[in-house]
């Protein structure tokens, strides 16, 4: 049976209630700790599992552009996209990321970042 959680009006205590789909909004729901039936329903939070694909195909929902040319000549939020992919990966990432991404938020072009950190991505060969 569905549990549902309230918010007494006039005591302001919480409370959970089972309350089944057929009863829901027929059913009077009164506050155990007070006796009141000035009652609101509180929402909870609601927490959604995605895929890996799932979250990584969802970027382009997050920036609102299309391609990286459009991105590059908005640095601060290539920057926002970037450390969304890196919350939503959940990956480690070398401290040199948080720079770079900070530059962009910044406003700092991307070519100006690369001048300054030319090794940066490349591997040890």
């Amino acid at each position: 049976m569905p549990q549902y959680d309230f918010r007494c009006r006039d005591c302001k205590n919480r409370f959970e209630v089972q309350i089944s789909y057929e009863e829901y909004g027929v059913k009077d729901v009164i506050c155990p700790h007070c006796g009141s039936n000035d009652i609101e329903r509180v929402i909870r939070k609601v927490r959604l599992l995605r895929s890996e694909e799932g979250r990584v195909a969802e970027f382009d929902q997050f920036t609102g552009m299309d391609d990286l040319a459009a991105m590059e000549e908005n640095p601060r939020e290539l920057g926002r996209m970037m450390k969304k992919m890196s919350s939503e990966l959940g990956e480690e990432i070398a401290p040199e990321f948080n720079e770079v991404v900070d530059r962009l938020e910044s406003g700092q072009k991307p070519e100006d970042i690369e001048k300054d950190l030319p090794d940066y991505g490349m591997d040890d060969e």
